[in-house]
């Protein structure tokens, strides 16, 4: 299948988005490279996931991080955002309330993967304003990521305005020539899933690897994101839905995770 590089139309999150029994049925994941932890991290790297929102590290690369954390390696998680956006006008989640709860769910849940949680490093930027703050966050990324670190962020099309911020932000930085900067660079799907289709041709296979997690790597993970209480719920000051409703937990709760190079 020739692959294309969807336009910013083509990147709408709304709807209900493409059914997780359509991608189950996929036949591009045969085109993905099996891979193992060694092989995402070998051993002497660091595994850093730049994460926009807290919960974002754990949907794209929270088998891994788990795997990684058993074998020793060492992690840095970089929470770009401080997650107060997500929750507009709500009373049961005032903005300082709502940042304080986020954080201790991306603590809470990466106990559960068996994380270390001073490996989380908070630049607090505002949610929704990646984008506005493009050279502060490469500034930031510019001082923390190392020679030989294994960088995951979100797909560069990702669609949410966020998420192609923080990757924009990451290839900046890793592009720039440095002497003995050789870090690698992952991009892991999280609302891709939702706006792509398996007829599409958007996601670029021949580039993308796929970690398939054990049993209890995959209760792990699922153990974790079960952690974002304030992204699973309706608010009812509102009435607004939960930010990860079934169908999108059907996509991002998968006994694999892909990332694409």
């Amino acid at each position: 299948m020739t692959v294309r590089d969807p336009s910013t139309a083509d990147r709408t999150i709304g709807g209900p988005g493409t059914p997780e029994a359509e991608w189950h049925a996929w036949s591009g994941w045969s085109e993905l490279t099996s891979v193992g932890l060694d092989d995402l991290v070998p051993g002497g790297t660091r595994l850093v996931v730049v994460a926009p929102h807290p919960d974002d590290e754990v949907i794209a690369a929270g088998g891994l991080l788990g795997l990684a954390a058993a074998a020793g390696r060492s992690t840095l998680i970089i929470g770009v955002s401080d997650g107060g956006g997500s929750h507009a006008g709500s009373d049961e989640w005032p903005r300082p309330r709502l940042i304080e709860q986020r954080r201790a769910e991306r603590l809470a849940a990466l106990q559960e993967l068996g994380v270390r949680t001073d490996v989380v490093f908070e630049l607090d930027l505002p949610d929704g304003g990646i984008g506005a703050a493009h050279e502060r966050l490469v500034g930031y990324l510019d001082g923390l990521i190392r020679d030989r670190d294994v960088v995951i962020s979100p797909w560069r099309f990702d669609g949410h305005p966020d998420h192609e911020a923080t990757t924009s932000a990451v290839q900046t930085v890793i592009a720039a020539t440095q002497p003995g900067r050789h870090a690698v660079h992952l991009q892991a799907p999280i609302w891709g899933w939702h706006w792509a289709s398996p007829s599409g041709g958007q996601l670029p296979t021949a580039e993308g690897a796929v970690l398939h997690l054990d049993s209890a790597a995959h209760r792990r993970k699922i153990t974790a994101m079960n952690c974002f209480t304030s992204q699973l719920s309706a608010d009812a000051s509102t009435g607004a839905p939960a930010i990860l409703p079934d169908f999108v937990l059907q996509r991002l709760s998968r006994n694999r995770e892909v990332f694409l190079r």
